[in-house]
């Protein structure tokens, strides 16, 4: 899940970082982008107080979650150790 606000300097820079990952693992994985400022309700749920923050969760639950922009193989490759 990808927490970001159109406002957010680091979350504009992630943006198409985010795509790429989305298109290569897209048969992998789901991502989910929310607008805190939108969603401020989902913000609330899972704690959000920075962006971006990405929560990665595998069955329905929390296994991993970054706040700040990250490089594009970093990023990768946590994904990948998570998709096993």
């Amino acid at each position: 899940i990808d927490f970001y606000a159109d406002w957010c300097a680091p979350c504009k820079i992630m943006d198409p970082v985010i795509e790429e990952i989305e298109k290569e693992l897209g048969g992998k994985l789901e991502v989910q982008k929310i607008d805190v400022d939108k969603n401020s309700d989902l913000q609330a749920k899972y704690n959000v107080f920075s962006i971006p923050t990405y929560v990665i969760e595998k069955d329905n639950r929390e296994v991993e979650r970054l706040v700040g922009a990250r490089p594009k193989q970093q990023l990768v490759d946590i994904l990948n150790r998570h998709l096993g």
